[in-house]
């Protein structure tokens, strides 16, 4: 069962969580000088802590659900092709470390986590995000990553906290040039050096939202290549041998691009209302880690937000 019925109103925003991007920020930049009483670092924990006290305070969020990456190298891409996230060094031990305690952190906080080895945090935000919209309820995913703009339709907000950005799907349309849900063919013509997908060479990001704009598709517009010769586009001429050539690489990369929203494959439960604080778990996990009163009492004054 996917759904548990709540008493509350179903029209109650969603904030989804990608851990990842706030606990590498935090990682980066939160001074190396915290650490536990065995001189462990813990600055992407205390950083993430802030985040979410942060989160929590200004949303004052029923729903919550954060999402972790456990399929780093696990993923069902990296089967589709070895080169996928390449590129990437391995999170470094006590990073890796603290992405465990942050896990701890968000269980402690009674905030529903999710995680799979096969499937990536953002096919886990995609699946609840399908989730929500079959309850009626909008969604602002909070990320600093490009590829879940995909995932925004009428009502919600991609946020990315940190720097305080909100793009709804008409401000998503504007940046990238392309609709929300023409984000991953996008990715697949241009590539993504962040994930390691290799793009069409020649075709930059303004050229391939004009493909987009006219074709609507990627399907669309390799059945109609032989009209792009016409289009009002630098080295139009060119385009459609370069397409023909790369078709097989733009392909896979579509399905790199893509989000699995399989639901019965990634979830077993899409609850995502916040659950009590364990006030004792928490207690033990920050005195393990050496955090002071201060955000000790502001992650415990959580409970009555």
């Amino acid at each position: 069962m996917l759904a548990r019925p709540t008493t509350t109103s179903p029209k109650a925003p969603v904030y989804l969580v990608d851990a990842s991007i706030y606990i590498f920020r935090a990682w980066y930049s939160m001074p190396e000088d915290f650490a536990d009483r065995s001189g462990r670092p813990t600055n992407a924990v205390y950083g993430f802590a802030r985040f979410l006290c942060e989160l929590i305070e200004q949303t004052r969020g029923r729903y919550i659900g954060v999402a972790f990456d456990e399929s780093l190298s696990s993923s069902f891409r990296n089967e589709i092709d070895a080169d996928y996230k390449a590129n990437r060094s391995p999170a470094p031990p006590d990073l890796e470390r603290q992405f465990g305690w942050c896990r701890d952190l968000v269980g402690c906080l009674g905030l529903p986590q999710f995680r799979h080895s096969r499937f990536e945090a953002d096919d886990l935000i995609a699946t609840l995000v399908g989730c929500c919209r079959g309850r009626g309820q909008p969604v602002a995913v909070i990320t600093g990553d490009k590829d879940l703009a995909q995932l925004i339709g009428p009502g919600d907000t991609w946020w990315d906290f940190a720097r305080n950005t909100r793009l709804d799907a008409a401000a998503i349309q504007d940046r990238f040039g392309v609709r929300p849900d023409q984000i991953a063919d996008l990715l697949a013509l241009t590539g993504d050096k962040v994930d390691n997908i290799p793009g069409v060479p020649g075709i930059g990001p303004k050229t391939a939202a004009a493909l987009l704009r006219h074709f609507d598709s990627i399907d669309r517009l390799f059945e109609r290549l032989d009209e792009i010769a016409f289009l009002k586009l630098r080295g139009a001429a060119a385009l459609a041998p370069r397409l023909r050539i790369h078709e097989q690489r733009v392909r896979i990369s579509r399905r790199l691009t893509g989000l699995d929203t399989e639901i019965s494959a990634i979830l077993n439960d899409s609850n995502v209302e916040r659950g009590p604080v364990n006030a004792d778990g928490l207690d033990a996990l920050l005195d393990a880690l050496g955090f002071g009163p201060t955000l000790r009492q502001r992650l415990h004054n959580l409970k009555s937000v």
